[in-house]
């Protein structure tokens, strides 16, 4: 789906600890290059750039990956994405999640002993399955560290907002020329409304309402949501009320 000129959030369906979950990993493009932001669950990597090759761009074309932060389903296909390009590709991310994304520390949320009772209830196929890949994570080197209100030069300026809560080290993304925020999993969008983080899956929500109230600051037309997509209905009034409510 086009949000913004050059701004394309694809869409990746994948099976998640029992059920089926829809994705949304964002593109930003011109004639000459591209950069990715997230890029789902392991072993969409072959949906992946399907879903890249419909809006016109191929791997040969991207620049740099951008991972709003450590969780599972964003990181799951950058070691495939550095194979396929034979390193090519740099990996942007913030230093609070940078030990996690490279291996030094296991994932917070899919620690295997964090995820015991989850893979007890899932049928014996699927909990084998999701214990190998809790067990044994998508690991890539940080090429880049990303600091809060850093400014990187691509598509008009990609503002870097720190968004913690979620993780420690979670980032949202504003493009400046578009007015496009992608919000990572800071929210999530339903029927096209904004909603708070998922409660389940944040591991500070305190820190991750307060974050929220960074993007107050800027002129926001339309925001990404890596789980329920697109919301551009008075933003600003939307995250207001997530703040207060």
């Amino acid at each position: 789906m086009r949000v913004s000129n050059g701004v394309e959030m694809l869409e990746l369906e994948a099976e998640a600890f029992g059920g089926k979950i829809v994705i949304h990993p964002t593109l930003l493009w011109d004639d000459q290059e591209a950069i990715l932001i997230d890029t789902g669950m392991p072993g969409q990597f072959e949906a992946l750039v399907s879903a890249m090759n419909r809006v016109g761009i191929s791997l040969d074309q991207l620049k740099a990956v951008i991972l709003t932060h450590q969780d599972l389903d964003h990181i799951g296909n950058v070691p495939d994405i550095i194979k396929a390009t034979e390193g090519r590709v740099k990996v942007f991310a913030h230093e609070c999640d940078k030990p996690y994304i490279e291996g030094d520390l296991p994932l917070i949320k899919t620690n295997p002993k964090r995820m015991e009772k989850i893979l007890e209830s899932l049928p014996e196929d699927q909990s084998r399955i999701m214990l190998k890949l809790c067990e044994n994570p998508p690991k890539a080197n940080i090429d880049a560290l990303l600091s809060n209100v850093q400014e990187l030069p691509y598509f008009g300026g990609i503002k870097v907002l720190f968004t913690p809560g979620h993780t420690p080290g979670h980032i949202s993304l504003y493009l400046k020329k578009s007015r496009v925020l992608i919000a990572g999993d800071a929210m999530i969008c339903m029927d096209g409304n904004l909603r708070g983080p998922v409660e389940q899956t944040t591991l500070d929500m305190d820190t991750a309402i307060s974050s929220l109230e960074t993007l107050l600051a800027y002129d926001i037309d339309s925001v990404i949501c890596y789980h329920g997509g697109v919301c551009n209905r008075k933003v600003h009034d939307q995250i207001e009320s997530i703040i207060k409510n």
